[in-house]
């Protein structure tokens, strides 16, 4: 910026982005002297570099201000968690496709755990086909991300929003103030990180670590 520029000429631009063309640096400093403002360096790489004349002060500022604002509708990547038996009692399972449901309608993934015990372990086709029909029941809602697959004593399917659903979840969510935003203490990349948390069937509540899985 200003006298910290060594090119010897520059390619100018206006305050209002108005090409002035390539100019010796003396003469882009002193058209910024005369208007009050700075010569900033925007594309140091370029050949002769790129400066425009603006009020760097006000820049840095309303950058800050912007950058606020996007970490302020930032929607945060959450992936809850819905845990299942294969032979799961019929009511049962309406309430946790019913939780299910709903986080997707609020924008967020959902880690579908089928848990075998026993001999359960002998008949994975019992887990795939209570996926499989959770699947075609929030179709309107979400698709499979994340195919069935066997992980231990477990069977695991990830489902995600429709690009629609989620969209509606973020607006919505803008409309109501938003998430909180992260304060100077909290890590950057926190924000950039998916959240996982369990969900307890009977209590409705995120992030409990109660076992949900049907009886």
């Amino acid at each position: 910026m200003n006298e910290q520029i060594r090119a010897r000429e520059v390619r100018l631009v206006g305050p209002e982005g108005e090409q002035v063309g390539i100019v010796p640096l003396e003469r882009a400093l002193q058209l910024a002297a005369d208007v009050d403002l700075d010569l900033v360096e925007v594309a140091p790489m370029a050949r002769p570099p790129v400066c425009k004349l603006m009020d760097f002060g006000k820049f840095k500022y309303e950058s800050a201000l912007k950058a606020r604002e996007a970490r302020r509708n930032q929607q945060q990547t959450v992936i809850k968690e819905m845990k299942l038996r294969p032979k799961i009692d019929p009511h049962d399972y309406e309430t946790k496709k019913g939780h299910v449901v709903r986080f997707l309608k609020a924008g967020d993934k959902v880690k579908v755990t089928i848990m075998f015990r026993g001999r359960e372990q002998s008949r994975p086709e019992l887990g795939y086909r209570l996926l499989r029909r959770l699947e075609s029941e929030i179709t309107e809602l979400g698709y499979v991300e994340s195919a069935p697959k066997q992980d231990g004593r477990n069977m695991i399917m990830v489902l995600a929003p429709h690009r629609a659903v989620k969209a509606s979840a973020v607006a919505a969510t803008a409309s109501r103030g938003g998430p909180r935003e992260r304060t100077a203490e909290e890590p950057a990349a926190a924000a950039a990180e998916p959240a996982v948390t369990s969900e307890s069937a009977a209590a409705g509540e995120t992030g409990a670590t109660a076992d949900t899985s049907g009886q």
